[in-house]
């Protein structure tokens, strides 16, 4: 079976790496002080069998800029994002590069996404400016069916192929982070999505929801997190990962059982999410192989 091997963790890559504090714009920040560390990841993923690469653009959103005053940098911050995966990219001679987008408002927290009539434009907006230096363009960690449809519709006007991710209940996954039924994306999704992916979510969490995509005709997968579980509690303030917890018990061989795992449930993608790394790549590309698969 071909099995498409995406990425890593970015973010909390970046922690470890430079060492700083994550705060809503640590990722965005460390490109402006450390400029090269984030081809420096793309390249070691790619290294460690990845055959796309997610660019660093998740966070790079109006609304994250402007508390920090320099929404002025936006487009120059997309640009700077998708330089240096498709600088890592090209160095390594294959590999796709995806243009990622982060839900507007907050990650998780589905009661701050502003209306389908605001929202549509700023998708589409992001997804334009990926796009001539992207080969997909992938919606990431969409917790509610207004989610799904606002940043489905806009990154479709980029003239891409657009997989559509969402983030599920850590204890139930058959329900998005909002409460409503992961069945309910399955309408949305064939509204033009290329691919329909679960991640940002337990991987305990992954097979409720797979079983669920699968009964879609699209391509599915999931990348999970290693985080400790994302409670309702959490939830109720503007969240970030600094207040998260890495699980001492999601190392790459752990991890890869769980990822292995998903290709009964009809995954075609796998990778990893926050909390995971090269070595967590590298391990699922080494069983990937050993079980006869083709990573393409």
């Amino acid at each position: 079976m071909k099995v498409t091997l995406l990425d890593g963790g970015m973010g909390q890559e970046l922690v470890h790496r430079a060492g700083d504090r994550p705060t809503p714009l640590w990722s965005t920040q460390v490109m402006i002080d450390r400029p090269g560390l984030v081809q420096e990841i793309h390249a070691d993923y790619f290294a460690s069998g990845a055959t796309v690469a997610t660019a660093n653009t998740y966070a790079i959103l109006r609304d994250r800029l402007a508390p920090a005053g320099i929404e002025d940098r936006y487009e120059e911050l997309v640009e700077a994002a998708m330089a240096e995966a498709t600088k890592a990219r090209d160095a390594f001679g294959s590999g796709k590069v995806a243009g990622s987008t982060a839900p507007l408002g907050a990650s998780y927290r589905t009661d701050k996404h502003p209306d389908l009539d605001a929202a549509i434009p700023l998708y589409a907006e992001k997804a334009r400016l990926m796009a001539p230096h992207a080969d997909l363009i992938v919606i990431e960690t969409a917790a509610s069916l207004l989610t799904c449809r606002a940043a489905l519709a806009g990154a479709l006007e980029a003239g891409k192929p657009v997989w559509l991710s969402i983030s599920v209940d850590d204890e139930d996954g058959t329900r998005l982070r909002s409460g409503e039924k992961v069945a309910d994306v399955l309408p949305i999704a064939r509204d033009g999505a290329a691919a329909l992916l679960v991640n940002c979510s337990a991987p305990e969490a992954m097979p409720a929801a797979l079983d669920i995509l699968a009964r879609g005709d699209l391509p599915t997968g999931a990348y999970a997190n290693g985080f400790t579980r994302i409670t309702k509690d959490f939830l109720k303030d503007r969240p970030t990962v600094d207040s998260l917890v890495a699980r001492r018990d999601m190392g790459p061989e752990i991890y890869a059982t769980h990822a292995m795992s998903w290709l009964d449930r009809g995954a075609t993608i796998l990778g990893g999410c926050c909390e995971t790394g090269p070595a967590h790549t590298a391990e699922i590309a080494r069983r990937l192989r050993a079980a006869g698969h083709e990573i393409a």
